[in-house]
Order: structure tokens, then C-alpha cells, then sequence
């Protein structure tokens, strides 16, 4: 597959500069890798991206109107935020306030989302860990076969076409674009999954992560591994013994289980 055409980014030197000295000290693509079309080291203007088989990446995306025009005058000053870890803070707790219509609250929607995410876990990525929001989701998956651009079009596409299916309507599901980086240590990781399954109860939607219906909580659980034989495998990453899993979830698994 012929690497991917992105539209030219908005003009940043800075941007740009860290790019280029990041790419100077990375090892170069080999050959069958950008013919698979990974990208390594580029941008989109606002800031540097890394997409390379066997980085593990932490990306969140969310739904096109989890920040409502109409209630621009909430969010709108949080973008003039200079500190870029301070703004992500204070975006992403936006975000937990639950605005817009929240579709990923349904339950069928949720469910086909978390389907098409593990779908084809261990053939062309290693889901780690996720979480369906109301609003927004996050996801930290190694990537093996297929570069992280693809995964999220892939995921994207055919989820809004389900969604809108499912709820009766047309138009933008989710938002363009999506924020992304990749681990550099293992303590990263560590510290990206809880806070990935940490989210529900962050926002009060559960008392303990575990008890979020659309997370890989519900299979990491330290009591529940040890009463019910949760068999973990492939470093954080999480899958439920027949006992622990329900029916609904074997079902989910089911799809992809095969393929591992």
C-alpha cells in the first residue's frame, strides 16, 4: 500500500524543525515498511507525530460535537491555554463533563464500538487497553502490521456508519482528527492505562474502573483475577478466561480470538 496522502499541514517552522532533527537521529524506514505505509516521524502542523511497527501508542478521539458550538463561550478559553500539558489537562476534563449528545452512552452503539476496536486484535495491532466515554474514547494499542493512520480510519469509518445506523441519522459521528503519542518507556504505559481505565470514575460515571461496562477494567481487576482465573497475556495487555467472561463478552471476543 502507497503511503498515505496527507492534506499539507499549516505552516509551522518550529514544528517542522523538530520533526526533521527527530527523523536526522531516528533509524530510517526500511523499505517494506513505508511500502505497508508507515510514516515515521511527521506532522500536521500543530505537533510532531511518530507511526513505526512496535510503538505503543496512546490516542484518544472523540465524537464531532463533544465540544458544542453553543456552548462555545465553556471551552473556548481553554484552547488559549499556552502550556500545552496544561491545556490537554483542562481539555480533556472538558471533555469528562459529558456535553453534547454523548451517542457512545447507548449501549448498542458502545457495543459495536468495542467490537470493531478488539476485531482484529493480534492480527495487525495488540489492544492494551480502552475505554468508551460517552463523548470520547482512548485507546493504548502496540502497533504491529498495519500503521496507526490506518487503524483510525478504518475505526473511525466504519463506526460512524454503524452509529448512524444504529441511531437514525446522518451526518459527522466523530470528530476529524484524533491525539496521539507513543510510549518511550514502560513506566509511560503503565501510567497511560490507568489513566485510561481510570476515566470512569475520574468523571463519576462508576464507583471503581472495573465496574464500566466498556473498558478493559473489567477484565484487569486484581480481585477478580485471582477468584475467577482472569489469565492475562502479551505484557499489559488483558483477555478474561472463560470463567470470568460473560456471555456478552465472549461474543466480543469471539471475532478476534481466532486470529491471536
Amino acid at each position: 500500500m502507497k503511503p498515505k496522502r496527507l492534506p499539507s499541514p499549516p505552516y509551522n517552522p518550529g514544528v517542522r524543525g523538530l520533526v526533521e532533527a527527530k527523523r536526522a537521529w531516528s533509524p530510517p524506514l526500511a523499505k517494506d515498511e513505508i511500502e505497508r505505509g508507515f510514516l515515521g516521524w511527521h506532522e500536521n502542523g500543530y505537533l510532531p507525530h511518530r507511526d513505526e511497527p512496535g510503538l505503543i501508542q496512546f490516542v484518544t478521539f472523540r465524537l464531532a460535537d463533544a465540544f458544542p458550538v453553543e456552548l462555545r463561550s465553556e471551552w473556548e478559553t481553554l484552547l488559549k491555554i499556552e502550556d500545552d500539558r496544561k491545556r490537554r489537562i483542562e481539555l480533556e476534563a472538558y471533555q469528562d463533563k459529558g456535553r453534547g449528545g454523548c451517542h457512545l452512552r447507548r449501549a448498542e452503539v458502545a457495543e459495536m464500538v468495542e467490537g470493531s476496536l478488539l476485531f482484529r486484535h493480534g492480527a495487525q495491532y495488540d489492544m492494551r487497553a480502552w475505554v468508551i466515554m460517552p463523548n470520547h474514547v482512548h485507546l493504548l494499542f502496540q502497533v504491529q502490521n498495519a500503521p496507526m493512520w490506518q487503524l483510525m480510519d478504518a475505526w473511525k469509518g466504519y463506526t460512524a456508519k454503524q452509529a448512524n445506523k444504529i441511531l437514525g441519522r446522518k451526518g459527522q459521528f466523530w470528530k476529524e482528527g484524533y491525539w496521539d503519542t507513543y510510549m518511550r518507556h514502560s513506566k509511560y504505559e503503565s501510567k497511560a492505562r490507568r489513566y485510561v481505565e481510570d476515566n470512569p470514575t475520574k468523571a463519576k460515571l462508576a464507583a471503581f474502573p472495573r465496574e464500566w461496562p466498556w473498558s478493559s477494567a473489567r477484565f484487569r481487576d486484581a480481585y477478580e483475577m485471582r477468584m475467577n482465573g482472569c489469565a492475562c497475556r502479551r505484557g499489559d495487555g488483558v483477555r478474561p478466561s472463560s470463567g470470568a467472561a460473560s456471555q456478552e463478552v465472549r461474543q466480543i471476543l469471539a471475532g478476534y480470538d481466532a486470529l491471536s
